[in-house]
């Protein structure tokens, strides 16, 4: 019984400890962003890129059918990748640092 016991509290222990490095490794990110100058929210593609230079990348827009569904469209850069809705800056996020940064999977063409 004591071994059961002691089984499952060191079990417990490990499980609680996990989402502390999750925190972590957020906490580290967000201090990494706030670092890097990223387009602003509403730029308009040209600002976009008359600041930051041509995109490595540029892919097609995304949606677009309708009203409720507007074209989003995505610039990659070195340091940070731009998300447009029409051809307004909506987002700017930084891309991992390593592969073995934890983050939203790749995607797959």
């Amino acid at each position: 019984m004591k071994r059961i016991t002691l089984s499952l509290i060191m079990s417990l222990g490990v499980l609680t400890a996990l989402p502390c490095l999750a925190d972590t490794l957020l906490i580290e990110r967000v201090q990494a962003e706030s670092g890097v100058n990223l387009p602003k929210r509403g730029s308009s593609m040209a600002q976009v890129e008359a600041q930051f230079g041509a995109p490595q990348e540029k892919f097609a827009a995304v949606g677009g059918g309708s009203s409720s569904t507007p074209p989003i469209t995505r610039w990659q850069y070195q340091q940070f990748t731009v998300y447009f809705e029409n051809t307004h800056v909506v987002n700017a996020v930084l891309n991992k640092a390593s592969a073995l940064e934890i983050g939203p999977a790749p995607v797959t063409r």
